[in-house]
């Protein structure tokens, strides 16, 4: 999607005009006269639009309007209209308009400022995003025609220069989007990998541990997943420097299982082609990577990424095998498909040892146990540390990134003590699984400011009310973590 900032609306072919609640049109801005609000307000009175958010109405172009046609877009109350609520508006524009056969949608946001005119490119950006390279017999009147929108703004230039970090945050949502919609056949862990690596044209250093090097390091709760798989599994660490020459770096870390048919525990068959996006968690640390090292962040950062396959075979681990962690810690296996936590014990401790970090932050797409506490809105966020937790939950209404914090009792520890080994890779039953998941990995902090994020509710759609965030792989968390890095860390 080309994204164009012009002074003036010209020759347009649709041109979106916004509209509060009450019928309100936002501002004359430079494409509208007296007359033509007149006439607009006049179509409006005649159709059930209001300007509820979400919402348009498509009218011809009233005289003196050089466009084909007028898009009013509903853009909610006037009070209200924060950024989210200029995404939405921009976003609703490209959906009103992308198969209506015109190439180029004008958006006419000349009574906003440069900055929020940059977010309606922003969020037309995200909005326009298909994963369609599969797709090899599409109608025609099935696939988006606008390719370029135009957005109308008093100030190009600072319009332009506000777009600059905002469409390399985009960038990194739709590289993290790719990732998660990849199917397993061909987004495997050395694939995973090979992608990541590909961050160092932005500047950032990236490096490849294979089995053998995690077999060195004793990363044995890691490697135990993998075991069943012919993919060999991979560790992929990305570091960007842009803050203070040897100042300890923030870290996030990634659950990546590029497919998970939980092991030897077999899932059912209903819904196993879903679990391709269990790797929802390394690709959101890969997404925010591309976000900081695009837009040049002043902060050190390390991303680390767990990248694995779960599958069943002869080599398998087994219900009842206890393995040791990089840690020292030994680990008794209940359950193979609870998978996601063994991968991020190692790398977790791994992180921890090697980079000395300042906190570290993990995503992982860990327990259905948290759709059943927090639904399909939300992500749970649980922590040692208050601050980091607050800087979360700051972070997501800002970026439309639901957030909950759940606790972490020590009470519930013995829910997942094991008789023959340190600690147990399940709790008791089902209760508080989401808890005792997180308490597990705390297991493996040494002590380390950390925060532990499960998004299975998240990372992926099916019926999306967001304009700005189509059905399938979200990309959640890339926006999320960006925004409070950019809000507490950075020099």
């Amino acid at each position: 999607m080309k994204i164009e900032f012009v002074a003036s609306p010209s020759a347009a072919q649709i041109l979106a005009v916004l509209v509060h609640d009450g019928r309100a049109l936002a501002g004359t801005g430079s494409a509208l006269d007296a007359a033509a609000s007149g006439a607009l307000t006049k179509a409006m009175a005649n159709s059930r639009f209001t300007g509820a958010a979400n919402s348009h109405l498509t009218v011809a172009a009233p005289a003196g309007v050089d466009a084909n046609s007028v898009l009013l877009v509903g853009a909610g109350a006037a009070d209200k209209f924060d950024d989210l609520a200029v995404e939405t508006a921009g976003a609703a524009a490209y959906h009103a308009a992308k198969l209506s056969g015109a190439e180029v949608l004008t958006i006419d946001a000349a009574h906003l400022s440069a900055e929020q005119a940059a977010r309606v490119g922003f969020a037309v950006r995200l909005a326009a995003y298909r994963f369609a390279k599969y797709l090899t017999k599409q109608k025609a009147d099935k696939i988006p025609s606008v390719t370029t929108v135009r957005v109308v703004t008093s100030d190009v230039a600072a319009a332009e220069a506000a777009f600059g970090p905002l469409s390399a945050v985009a960038d990194a949502v739709l590289f993290s989007r790719d990732l998660v919609a990849e199917p397993a056949n061909v987004l495997y862990p050395a694939e995973f990998a090979r992608r990541v690596k590909e961050l160092e044209a932005l500047g950032a250093k990236v490096e490849i541990l294979g089995e053998a090097e995690m077999e060195k390091l004793g990363m044995h709760t890691l490697l135990g997943v993998g075991m069943g798989s012919e993919r060999e599994s991979q560790l992929a660490v990305i570091q960007w420097n842009g803050g203070k020459e040897g100042e300890a770096p923030i870290a996030f870390v990634g659950k990546g299982v590029c497919f998970d048919t939980g092991g030897i525990s077999l899932k059912p068959a209903d819904g196993m082609e879903e679990m391709k996006w269990d790797m929802g968690g390394a690709a959101a640390v890969a997404g925010l990577m591309h976000a900081l090292a695009g837009r040049k962040a002043k902060v050190n950062v390390v991303g680390v990424l767990g990248l694995v396959e779960n599958m069943p075979d002869g080599k398998a681990q087994r219900p009842g095998d206890v393995v040791t962690s990089m840690s020292g810690q030994t680990v008794e296996i209940l359950n193979t498909d609870a998978e996601g936590r063994l991968v991020l014990a190692d790398a977790l401790w791994y992180t921890q040892e090697r980079f000395k970090p300042k906190f570290m932050i993990d995503l992982a797409t860990l327990t259905g146990a948290i759709i059943i506490s927090l639904g399909l809105e939300y992500a749970g966020v649980f922590s040692n540390d208050d601050d980091l937790a607050n800087g979360i939950l700051a972070a997501g209404p800002k970026v439309g990134e639901n957030v909950w914090r759940l606790p972490i009792p020590a009470a519930y520890e013995r829910h997942i003590d094991s008789p023959i080994a340190d600690v147990k890779n399940t709790g008791n039953g089902r209760a508080g699984g989401s808890i005792t998941a997180a308490l597990f990995l705390q297991r493996f902090t040494n002590g380390v400011p950390w925060a532990h994020i499960d998004i299975a509710s998240t990372a992926w759609v099916k019926d999306s009310k967001n304009p700005t965030v189509p059905d399938g792989a979200v990309g959640y968390g890339v926006r999320l973590l960006d925004r409070m890095v950019a809000d507490k860390y950075e020099a």
